[in-house]
């Protein structure tokens, strides 16, 4: 069993590789898109070009964080996501992340709309109301889950002396 063990642990390492590398090269692409921007001159093409730049480095911060997560918690860790410490702490850790990082690529696509396509505007306003759903849906469950912690002490003793490992 601690080989099969170990074999997850190294394809969860190989993911989070992929993950890191995946950033890396949207940084690079959001790096271009806004040299290109700016090489055409300080006006409104230049500003939208740094907007789009900054959606493509909240997508790769999405990618980091998963990364960062990933090897933190399957492969340093190696802990099993059963008790509800466990749970929330990792889809917390995940939900962050995405709700930020869709905040901003709503905020980008806000910025687009108003410029160069005002009917799009009711799209963007109802993906930015996902967000928020998503953010209280996000608070429900750390709310409830909460409640289940209280019953296993023990657990989030536990959850918080794996925090030694990383350190």
């Amino acid at each position: 069993m601690k080989i099969l063990l170990r074999l997850f642990a190294s394809i969860h390492a190989l993911i989070a590789v992929l993950f890191a590398v995946a950033s890396l090269l949207i940084v690079v692409i959001a790096a271009r898109t806004g040299w290109e921007a700016l090489a055409g001159g300080l006006n409104a093409a230049a500003a939208q070009g740094i907007i789009e730049a900054i959606g493509l480095i909240a997508v790769a911060v999405v990618a980091l964080q998963i990364a960062q997560t990933i090897v933190e918690e399957e492969v340093i860790r190696e802990v099993q996501v059963s008790a509800p410490t466990r749970v929330r702490r990792y889809l917390s850790r995940f939900l962050v992340v995405i709700v930020i990082a869709l905040a901003v690529e709503g905020l980008v696509a806000t910025f687009k709309a108003l410029h160069d396509d005002p009917s799009q505007l009711a799209s963007v306003a109802a993906f930015l109301v996902s967000v928020g759903v998503l953010l209280a849906g996000w608070g429900v469950f750390i709310r409830l889950n909460t409640s289940a912690e209280k019953l296993e002490p023990e657990a989030m003793a536990e959850a918080k002396s794996e925090d030694k490992k990383l350190e």
